[in-house]
């Protein structure tokens, strides 16, 4: 039997055409006269709505094309690992990116996805880095083979192996960790990589157009598109955290890939999703690529993040406590602690300042304060711009290692009777020097409660057994009369809607509003 060639196939099928008279030369042209084009009757203002649209598609296009190539497939292999056999059974590894699902094409592809990677399943809402080690993204930011991703990625001690965009395969010689915000740097042996330019992630704004790229669900070169949805994200997943949040699809796999703007800049690592089921529920986060940059630096220069530090206690402004400080909401930090001999202390701050300013960065939550101290220089000094009493003040800070054991532990202290304050809901007792040192308060002066009524002002305002109340109106309070003595002052004072206490417990200081 003769088998034709494709184009003895087309040749033939047209002269058939051709003999039944379908498709004559004037039979298209006047198919084509008759036609009309389904975009003809638009008006002036659609056409340019519709170019528009044609733009930002060849814009996502053109950053798709720019950016894959520079990111790569990275895969945390444990000493110990294993793939599944024919039967179930757990067999020794042989290598490779991924393991053979045994229940491909089956409603269990996905669970078995979930195991492969080892992570925990995601309980309903919450924030969990994407995916739990295993199998993530990365991408290059030097053709030497320096590559960024996220530190639960390659966190085990595995061998981490880098799979590029068009198919090479590298065995890690360095991997380098910042766990506080789950950030890494991994080197390759290699000199010709494709790498993307790291953009400025403070001057990314809300609604900006953003694509996030990786491999979700381990399917190579995906790239989704949204906006950033908002800014300064602290979602409790990690010690140091400003995160960039977008509903760019982000799934597991995806962790460690770049977030893009339209300038084909990387303004985020790809870090966690808020996830009910696992997957995308339009809600991701991502490290701006600012912090990124400088952890990177720290780590390939000393293989470890040198943080500086200032030594306090701190808690936003609320507009409760914006009143009673006489200080916009979100208009800076408070002070709740002051260490001793720490940068702070030399600095002359004090508990209740309102830090406004530190350097040259305007500051209104913690974690944007934290973040400006960790990164100031070292054998500089700066100015902290403050609001004390009502009234502005600029001290001098200079930048101190920060100690690895730095911080506060407390423990919770055994209940004890003491004064009953019903109106308020709360029972107090001294703070004995016993009780100070197993807080981990030795010297702290104050008051500790010991019960809380349920339904009470004390407890509508976060009040509970074993937190110890230092001041009461910006006045020391250092035993169970001193604080009577303020809280009839303060009942004294009709203009008086709030009380303002000092209060330390597990978590540190902070100020609070108690309504009498």
């Amino acid at each position: 039997m003769k088998i034709r060639k494709p184009g003895a196939w087309a040749s033939t099928g047209l002269a058939a055409l051709a003999a039944a008279g379908l498709l004559s030369g004037a039979a298209w042209v006047n198919a084509d006269q008759s036609a009309k084009s389904p975009l003809a009757s638009l008006t002036p203002q659609q056409q340019e709505a519709i170019d528009s649209a044609h733009h930002l598609s060849s814009a996502f296009r053109t950053v798709a094309e720019e950016l894959l190539p520079s990111v790569v497939a990275i895969e945390n292999r444990p000493a110990v690992a294993s793939r599944w056999s024919s039967n179930g059974a757990p067999q020794p590894s042989q290598g490779g990116m991924r393991g053979e699902n045994p229940f491909r094409g089956t409603p269990f592809e996905d669970m078995f996805r979930g195991l492969e990677r080892g992570g925990p399943p995601m309980g309903p809402g919450r924030a969990v880095p994407s995916p739990q080690g295993g199998i993530g993204s990365g991408v290059v930011i030097d053709s030497s083979g320096v590559i960024l991703t996220n530190n639960h990625v390659v966190a085990g001690g595995g061998e981490v192996t880098v799979r590029t965009h068009d198919g090479r395969e590298y065995v890690a010689t360095d991997v380098w960790t910042d766990p506080k915000t789950d950030l890494a740097v991994v080197k390759v042996d290699a000199k010709d990589l494709s790498a993307a330019k790291l953009g400025d992630s403070d001057q990314v704004s809300i609604g900006d157009w953003v694509m996030a790229l990786g491999q979700p669900f381990g399917l190579e070169s995906t790239v989704t598109a949204g906006i950033i949805s908002a800014k300064h994200r602290g979602i409790g997943i990690t010690a140091r955290e400003n995160f960039l949040q977008t509903d760019a699809a982000i799934n597991p796999g995806n962790s460690g890939g770049p977030l893009v703007n339209l300038r084909g800049e990387v303004v985020g690592i790809n870090t966690a999703i808020h996830s009910r089921s696992g997957g995308n529920d339009g809600i991701g986060f991502a490290v701006p690529s600012n912090l990124a940059r400088w952890v990177a630096d720290q780590l390939i220069d000393h293989g470890s993040v040198k943080r500086a530090y200032l030594g306090v206690g701190i808690q936003p402004v609320t507009p409760a406590l914006a009143k009673e400080l006489n200080v916009k909401p979100r208009g800076g930090v408070i002070v709740t602690d002051v260490y001793p001999d720490t940068p702070a202390a030399k600095a002359g701050l004090e508990s209740g300042d309102v830090i406004v300013r530190f350097g040259d960065k305007m500051v209104s939550t913690p974690q944007a304060l934290q973040l400006a101290v960790e990164r100031s220089p070292f054998g500089e000094e700066l100015v902290i711009e403050i609001v004390r009493g009502g009234k502005s003040l600029q001290l001098g800070y200079e930048a101190a290692m920060q100690p690895t054991d730095f911080g506060v532990s407390v423990n919770e202290a055994d209940n004890q009777s003491g004064k009953r304050m019903d109106d308020l809901g709360l029972e107090i007792a001294p703070l004995d020097d016993a009780v100070a040192k197993q807080l981990g308060m030795a010297g702290t002066e104050g008051v500790i409660i010991t019960s809380v009524r349920e339904n009470s002002p004390a407890a509508e305002a976060g009040l509970a057994p074993g937190i110890v109340i230092r001041e009461v109106n910006r006045q020391k309070v250092a035993s169970v009369a001193d604080f009577e003595r303020l809280m009839a002052e303060h009942r004294k004072d009709e203009s008086a809607e709030g009380i303002l206490l000092l209060v330390r417990s597990e978590k540190g200081s902070r100020f609070i509003v108690l309504k009498s």
